[in-house]
């Protein structure tokens, strides 16, 4: 990966948010990087409040937004004194971290802000940009995947054990920051989660960003895991399979409970995952990152039996939401994803352009279990 700062475009983006808004879209450019709204940046600035009294705001990407097109109006500007004070509490639940975060945020029109907003204010640098970068997330996932990072990085980020986004994390990250010595630090890795850069200037965070992520890339192509295998030639079968996608279809649209777009993809990189003998055991494991399950769900269907593929859910769903701190309510059981040896996989949205987000995110996450498998 390569930077691709150029000064001639930097100096169009004008303004306090300009450096900030600018490599945001220069992330959100690379897929490789951020999907759908994944990943989020902020920027710590002084202004003046109602009173004339200058204060601290922390500007930091509003949930859902893209980063690859994202403007002014895609930041939320949150009191950062308040969000630092939140995450010294010893405990805080998810209705109480939103209300918190919107009863701190400027503008009323704004976008909720990020749920790792907290995480954004307790990072003492200026600029801070967080990715969910395929490479990264490869070799964390792997066998010995944190041992496997220290190669990568060594003392140049810090590194950080799972939690669960939000104010978990927030807390773990704190105590991390709290007890290391930044010097030479530029970034934190999120085991099974992403990594962070930061720095004093926009162009600072993302280069480094761009540095960190080139290094784990390095590190794959050293260990031949880039340049991924075709394990059998794929052609397009001569009878139509139109039938067999229909019923499909119909199958989850029943399940869902609401209408559903179904679009297919059967290229040689696609069919040559499925074709894995352990695709059964490596398509379970989970999503690579948290972002991806409200697109993917937790795992994907593998072959047609959409009944069993809801009746686990379902069973799953019972099982760990006892021992939830926060009522939960289980969204439809239907799959999102289905890998179908003949079919290819099939992805499943409320819209062509969901089931198109379906299909980037779940693209990515072949390459990364089979990079990681290497």
């Amino acid at each position: 990966m390569r930077s691709q700062w150029d000064d001639k475009e930097a100096s169009l983006f004008e303004g306090k948010l300009g450096p900030r808004i600018y490599t945001s879209r220069l992330l959100g450019r690379e897929p490789s990087l951020v999907l759908h709204g994944g990943g989020n940046t902020s920027v710590k600035l002084t202004e003046p409040n109602v009173f004339g009294d200058e204060e601290a705001v922390l500007y930091v990407k509003g949930s859902g937004a893209n980063l690859k097109d994202i403007d002014s109006s895609g930041f939320a500007p949150v009191r950062l004194g308040p969000l630092v004070r939140l995450a010294q509490l010893n405990q805080l639940t998810d209705p109480q971290m939103v209300n918190a975060l919107r009863a701190n945020t400027l503008l009323a029109n704004a976008p909720s802000p990020s749920v790792e907003t907290i995480l954004h204010a307790v990072i003492p640098h200026k600029y801070v940009d967080h990715t969910h970068a395929d490479a990264v997330l490869t070799i964390g996932s792997s066998p010995s995947g944190k041992e496997r990072l220290r190669q990568v990085y060594a003392n140049s980020v810090l590194y950080i054990p799972y939690a669960m986004p939000g104010f978990e994390l927030s807390q773990v990250c704190a105590r991390v920051l709290q007890g290391n010595d930044l010097q030479g630090v530029i970034g934190m890795v999120l085991l099974h989660h992403g990594i962070f850069s930061f720095g004093v200037t926009a162009r600072e965070s993302y280069e480094r960003m761009v540095q960190l992520v080139s290094l784990a890339e390095n590190y794959l192509d050293e260990h031949d895991a880039w340049d991924l295998p075709v394990r059998r030639q794929h052609h397009p079968e001569k009878r139509s399979v139109r039938r067999e996608l229909a019923a499909l279809r119909r199958q989850v649209a029943d399940t869902c409970g609401f209408p559903v777009i179904m679009k297919r993809q059967a290229d040689e990189r696609t069919m040559s995952f499925i074709a894995r003998s352990d695709l059964q055991m490596i398509s379970q494991q989970g999503p690579i990152t948290p972002d991806h399950i409200i697109r993917t769900k937790r795992v994907p269907q593998v072959g047609r039996d959409v009944d069993a593929y809801a009746a686990e859910y379902r069973r799953y769903f019972a099982e760990h939401a006892a021992s939830s701190s926060n009522p939960l309510t289980m969204l439809d059981p239907a799959p999102r994803v289905i890998l179908d040896s003949e079919l290819g996989m099939c992805v499943v949205g409320r819209s062509a352009a969901d089931a198109a987000m379906v299909q980037d995110i779940y693209t990515h996450t072949m390459d990364v279990i089979e990079r990681a498998e290497c």
